[in-house]
C-alpha cells in the first residue's frame, strides 16, 4: 500500500513539473487531490486494513496530499513568473526613447469662421452682443413683425418646449432685446446658435447664424449695401462682388437677399451654383417701423438696417466643404484638415 502511494506521489511530481499553463495546474488538483482524485480512492481502502495498520497508512496518505500540494503552488508560482518575465520581454521600454510627441488641437471651422466675422466687424465699430438659446414667442416672432399664421411658428418648423417657450430660430431675438434696454445709436452683431426642425446637406437642427443691427439718424439702404460689401471682400477676398436681390422678411421694409459670385468658378458656372455664377448669402433689408413702435423706439426719427447670415454656410463657402453634416460629426480626419 505504501509503494502504491509512492508510485503515486512520483507520478504527480513527474506530470507537475511538465506542466505550463494555470489550465493544468487545476487539472492535476483534479486528479490527485480533488473529491475523485487518485488518493481519495485509496483512502477508501483504510477499511480493508487493521487498527494497527490504519494510522500508519492515514499519515502516509495525508503527507502526500501535503507534498502535492506544495508540488502544485511551487509550479503554479513557477508559471506565474514566466508568463511575467515574458510580458516583460514583450512589452520592454526603451528609457533612452524620445517621448511621443503630443498632438497639438486647433479650433473647428465653424469657430475660426466666428472668431474671424467677429474681428472684421469689431473691426468696422460693432460690439459683440448675446442673449439666451431659450426665448419666448414675443422676443422670436412678435417683436419681429412676425404674423400669427406664418408657417415658421408651426410645429413642423420650430422646437416648442412648453405653450409659448421655444429654441430661437434666430439670433434676431438678440437684437429685439438690444433695442429694448438701449436707446439709439446702436451698432451691434450678434453670433449664436439657432435652431429648426430642418436636416438635409444643407440643413441642420442645430445651426449657427451671426445677425446684425444699426439703429440710427439717417442710416439708408445704401449704408447696406456698402457695409455689406465691404464684409464679403474681406471674408471672401477682393475678388468676391455681391449683390442685392428683392425679397421679404416680416421685420424689414424694404428686404433683400445678398448672393455673392461663386466662390468655386468666379461667375463662369459650375455645379455648386448650379450654373448661375452666384451663390446665397443671406438676408437684409431695413428695420420695419412696425418693430422699432412695438419697442419704444421713434421711428419718425430714427432709421435702421438689420441682417443675417449663415455662420455654417460661410464656413461651407470658404472652406469649399459639400456637406453641412460634415461640419457637425466630429471625425477627426476631417477637423484636422483644418490645423
Amino acid at each position: 500500500m505504501k509503494e502504491e502511494i509512492t508510485r503515486v506521489l512520483e507520478a504527480a511530481r513527474s506530470e507537475i513539473k511538465k506542466a505550463d499553463s494555470m489550465h493544468e495546474i487545476m487539472q492535476l488538483k483534479s486528479r490527485y487531490i480533488g473529491k475523485k482524485s487518485i488518493l481519495n480512492g485509496l483512502m477508501q481502502k483504510l477499511g480493508t486494513l487493521t487498527k494497527e495498520e490504519r494510522p500508519a497508512f492515514g499519515k502516509i496518505l495525508n503527507e502526500a496530499k501535503v507534498r502535492i500540494s506544495e508540488l502544485l503552488l511551487q509550479r503554479d508560482q513557477e508559471i506565474k513568473n514566466l508568463k511575467y518575465k515574458k510580458t516583460l520581454k514583450k512589452e520592454v521600454l526603451d528609457l533612452t526613447m524620445p517621448g511621443r510627441k503630443r498632438e497639438i488641437g486647433t479650433l473647428h471651422p465653424i469657430t475660426k469662421v466666428w472668431h474671424e466675422i467677429e474681428d472684421i466687424f469689431i473691426s468696422m465699430g460693432f460690439e459683440v452682443a448675446e442673449g439666451p438659446d431659450i426665448e419666448d414667442e414675443f422676443h422670436n416672432f412678435d417683436a419681429l413683425n412676425t404674423p400669427h399664421d406664418h408657417p415658421a411658428r408651426d410645429l413642423s418648423d420650430t422646437f416648442y418646449i412648453e405653450d409659448d417657450v421655444l429654441l430661437r430660430t434666430q439670433t434676431s431675438t438678440v437684437q429685439v432685446r438690444v433695442m429694448e434696454n438701449h436707446k439709439p445709436p446702436i451698432k451691434i452683431i450678434s453670433p449664436g446658435s439657432c435652431y429648426r426642425n430642418e436636416n438635409d446637406a444643407s440643413h441642420s437642427p442645430m445651426f449657427h447664424q451671426v445677425e446684425a443691427l444699426i439703429v440710427d439718424e439717417g442710416v439708408t439702404f445704401a449704408d447696406l449695401r456698402d457695409m455689406m460689401n465691404i464684409f464679403v471682400k474681406k471674408m471672401f477676398g477682393e475678388n468676391i462682388e455681391s449683390r442685392f436681390r428683392p425679397h421679404y422678411f416680416p421685420f424689414t421694409e424694404p428686404s433683400a437677399e445678398m448672393d455673392i459670385i461663386c466662390v468655386k468658378c468666379l461667375g463662369k458656372g459650375c455645379n455648386l451654383c448650379r450654373g448661375t455664377g452666384w451663390l446665397e448669402l443671406g438676408g437684409a433689408g431695413m428695420v420695419d417701423p412696425n418693430v422699432f413702435d412695438m419697442l419704444g423706439i421713434n421711428s419718425e426719427k430714427y432709421t435702421g438696417y438689420a441682417f443675417g447670415l449663415g455662420i455654417d454656410r460661410i464656413a461651407m463657402l470658404k472652406y469649399k466643404i459639400p456637406d453641412m453634416r460634415l461640419l457637425f460629426e466630429n471625425d477627426i480626419r476631417f477637423l484636422q484638415q483644418f490645423k
